[in-house]
């Protein structure tokens, strides 16, 4: 695949409207492509493979819905715009981008294969809607007999090697009491949940969660949703908050829980705890294929959570064109020479994994 071929493909992504839960349109038209170029296609739902070689399994992994568009564009949102090599549009970096390169380096390592390595491209859906695209693929592709040996996810880390990523842990504070009229709660002793689930609010940010990972960080927690009240001049009968945790391997989701118990009064929920942290060693040859793809790249940790989550038995990586900060904004933008970088960087990791695995194999 040409390095104009490249950009068009991204540039025809990124003008197919694929809001989460609609990716019907956009599955369609890369699985056409895919198949136009003979390659070897499954679909599920609008989840689209694509099979190549034998050998050890690499596989790509990326996604192709995007978040909704906000009132805020100066650019059309589904429409690719062009500027001074950078192209404006929803989803070109988050991550269209990643797709195109994955398309392109897929293509070009099936036309001219490396050595005793199989490579499955897998384009998905509501990646942003709780990673549930990749989800129901992976028992799918098990049936078929396609377990692999590593995975690259694409994700925009400007070319950078994600060697750990936070898992995300969704709690629930609530705080109970009974209704009266705000004039008399006083007289009548009654506790206001508001100002109780305040306090609780407080105490679950002062928390020690322990000592930092040396990739991710520090565990981080942030009150998102507060709710509580119906009417002005009625004490609720409660109020609720929602933390958003992005959590290291450790502690563990029980050790958190308990901790957080024991400094609240009220009552501690978990909405959700199935996107759990994940970290591969550095030694691993996916991390030094990586490397030697790109030395200039560094091994990274991501505070994002993304499909690599549902590959923590597998060694994985996350690693794109693009830049992570660009994601989820007005006038969303990636470079074409990102684009470019990123569909030859995939390339020279696959081609880097098959070398590696043939020589162990051989040792």
């Amino acid at each position: 695949m040409r390095d104009d071929e490249v950009l068009a493909l991204h540039r025809s992504l990124v003008g197919i409207p694929s809001p989460s839960g609609q990716e019907d349109a956009i599955a369609t038209f890369v699985g056409r492509l895919l198949q136009d170029r003979s390659a070897d296609v499954l679909r599920q739902g609008n989840n689209v493979v694509a099979v190549a070689g034998q050998g050890p399994t690499l596989l790509f992994n990326t996604h192709l819905d995007t978040v909704p568009a906000s009132q805020a564009w100066t650019f059309p949102p589904h429409a690719a715009t062009v500027r001074e090599g950078r192209v404006y549009g929803l989803g070109s970096n988050d991550a269209k981008g990643c797709a195109a390169a994955m398309v392109a380096a897929f293509l070009r390592l099936r036309s001219a294969p490396s050595p005793s390595i199989r490579v499955v491209l897998t384009l998905v859906s509501e990646e942003e809607t709780g990673c549930k695209g990749t989800e129901l693929l992976l028992p799918f592709l098990a049936e078929r007999d396609i377990t692999p040996s590593a995975v690259v996810v694409g994700e925009p880390t400007g070319l950078d090697i994600a060697v750990a990523q936070k898992g995300l842990l969704v709690l629930e504070l609530v705080s109970r009491s009974r209704n009266c009229h705000a004039a008399n709660a006083r007289f009548l002793g009654v506790k206001n949940p508001i100002l109780a689930l305040s306090k609780d609010v407080v105490a679950a940010s002062s928390i020690d969660w322990g000592p930092y990972h040396p990739d991710l960080g520090p565990v981080t927690i942030e009150p998102t949703v507060v709710s509580g009240g119906v009417a002005r001049n009625m004490v609720p009968e409660e109020a609720r908050c929602i933390l958003d945790a992005r959590v290291n391997p450790f502690p563990t989701v029980d050790e958190m829980v308990a901790k957080l118990r024991d400094v609240v009064e009220g009552e501690v929920l978990v909405r959700s705890q199935r996107l759990r942290p994940c970290e591969v060693p550095r030694e691993s040859d996916i991390v030094r294929a990586a490397l030697e793809a790109r030395p200039t790249s560094r091994a990274i940790g991501s505070r994002g959570v993304s499909d690599l989550v549902h590959f923590r038995d597998v060694p994985g990586i996350k690693a794109g064109p693009g830049d992570t900060t660009r994601s989820h904004t007005p006038d969303e933008y990636i470079l074409e020479s990102e684009v470019l970088e990123g569909a030859l960087f995939y390339e020279r990791v696959a081609r880097a994994f098959a070398t590696l695995a043939a020589r162990e194999s051989t040792a």
